[in-house]
Order: C-alpha cells, then structure tokens, then sequence
C-alpha cells in the first residue's frame, strides 16, 4: 500500500489512546497471513524488552526497547502480541508471537482473529 490506510490507522490510535490490547486483528503484509491481538507501542516494546532480558544470548539487545519514544503524530506501526503467522492449517508459533508491521505495508486487513482445530 503506497498510502496508509486511514481507517486502519484510526484503529491503532485508537489502541494507543485506550492502553488496550484487546483488539483483535488479522493483516496481509508481503503475501503473510497475521492474526492476534493489538497493543500499544510502550506495552508491546517493555515485553520485547523483558523477553529478551531473561535471555542470556541477547539480554544486551533490552535496552534498545526501552529507550525509544513514540514520535508524535498517527501510528505508522501496528504491535501484535499473541499474534501468529498463519501457514496451512497451523499458526506459527503455536502459543503467540510479538510482531511489529508497518500499516504503510498492509495490503488487507480484518477485524478479529483466526484460531484453528483439529475438528
């Protein structure tokens, strides 16, 4: 998408402004299939940032989380959590991944979230 869609953006402002990270959401971006639930940039960057510093690997990568700002202005990213990559019949990881997208590079999107059974 050249422009950003504005009513896509209006929903992660509106995640931003509530603190929430209920929303549900599916995105397409680059032919991949999204789905999970929406939070706000400061909730989804101090996760990452406790993720990796329980990590012994890469717990020098936390602070780069916890540093950076908001920059004000409309969202240009949307910060999935419990989201997954859909692939066939099975979501990537199993239990819920963070994810960061640009809405500039979302070329569809849904409200909700999809699960799947073996039913």
């Amino acid at each position: 998408m050249s422009k950003p869609d504005e009513l896509l953006v209006d929903v992660a402002a509106m995640v931003e402004s509530g603190q929430s990270n209920q929303m549900s959401l599916t995105v397409v971006t680059g032919g991949t299939v999204i789905t999970g639930r929406l939070a706000p940039e400061a909730v989804w960057r101090q996760r990452v940032s406790e993720v990796l510093t329980d990590s012994k690997s890469l717990s020098e990568f936390s602070g780069i989380f916890t540093a950076s700002a908001r920059e004000d202005g409309p969202p240009t990213h949307l910060h999935f959590h419990v989201a997954r990559i859909l692939q066939g019949t099975v979501g990537i990881p199993e239990t819920g991944g963070m994810y960061r997208v640009s809405i500039q590079d979302v070329s569809a999107w849904t409200m909700g979230d999809f699960s799947y059974s073996d039913h």
